[in-house]
């Protein structure tokens, strides 16, 4: 094996295959999408060479820009609901009685698929017989709202079944994490008179700070490209209030048949999206890292 790997060309042998995988899902992409962006086209006809016209138009379209505002909301409230997993995950791990049924049920949302979820959220909305409504009636609210038709809330209406979607995918990884630590330091902060929240604070967190980082990456980065489960409910409406940056380029690209523009939108969140992660990244970073 040793010999193997010493020999450059086996090396570059084994991974050519992954290399030309990477290659023909994303980075051809990615360049045909710059390129589609500097051009006027349908998406079927003949291109139109425009340059920069499609990126600095959409830099100075206002329905882009709140739809980025709409994404990094989500981004915020992604990254918030990670304290809540992370309690969660804390006392899932402190042998409670019923853990493992509990973290089955977590796991539930993350099996079914965006659409599924979609439709079952429409129905719990419904104005007229969905059972949110029907519970707030019952209990003396009147007229309740339309959750998904007024733009002041549909936002935040969207955001509580994307939070129910990752939840069990979150408390996993936390989950994990805090297995692995030894349970001999655990013991040990217990017999020195460590209460269970100084063992969480001084001990456990600490410990996994680098997994919470990751965690924290993931959120930020998943919400600014999330697309599907709004598409489905609320297809960015009412009048945009729930548009987000993949939606709009979705819409832009294959409703409007402006494949130039909204292949330059496209560029645009990835862009935005590859600045964000760099901006965490440096933040997140620890000293040893930094050093490096």
């Amino acid at each position: 094996m040793n010999k193997v790997m010493s020999n450059k060309l086996m090396v570059a042998l084994y991974v050519l295959p992954a290399l030309l995988l990477i290659a023909v899902l994303i980075f051809i992409p990615l360049i045909l999408t710059g390129y589609y962006g500097l051009m006027d086209w349908n998406g079927i006809g003949d291109m139109e060479f425009i340059g920069l016209e499609n990126y600095i138009n959409g830099l100075q379209d206002g329905k882009f820009w709140e739809s980025a505002f709409h994404s990094f909301l989500l981004a915020l409230f992604s990254t918030l609901s990670l304290i809540v997993y992370l309690a969660i995950s804390l006392i899932l791990a402190s042998k409670i009685k019923g853990a493992d049924l509990l973290r089955k049920i977590y796991l539930i949302p993350m099996l079914l698929s965006s659409v599924a979820i979609a439709q079952l959220w429409i129905k719990v909305y419904n104005p007229n017989n969905g059972i949110l409504n029907s519970i707030l009636t019952g209990i003396g609210v009147e007229n309740p709202p339309a959750w998904l038709a007024e733009p002041s809330i549909v936002l935040y209406a969207i955001f509580i079944p994307i939070l129910w979607q990752y939840a069990g995918f979150y408390i996993l990884i936390y989950y994990a994490a805090l297995k692995n630590i030894p349970e001999s330091l655990i013991e040990a902060a217990r017999i020195d008179g460590a209460t269970p929240l100084q063992i969480a604070y001084k001990i456990k967190l600490p410990l996994i700070m680098g997994v919470i980082k990751v965690t924290i990456v993931l959120a930020i980065v998943g919400s600014l490209k999330y697309f599907d489960l709004i598409y489905v409910m609320t297809g960015g409406g009412p009048n945009g209030a729930s548009e987000v940056m993949a939606s709009y380029m979705y819409k832009l690209a294959f409703s409007m048949n402006d494949f130039g523009y909204g292949s330059a939108i496209g560029f645009l969140l990835l862009v935005i999206t590859l600045i964000v992660t760099v901006i965490i990244r440096k933040l997140t970073a620890s000293d040893e890292e930094i050093q490096y």
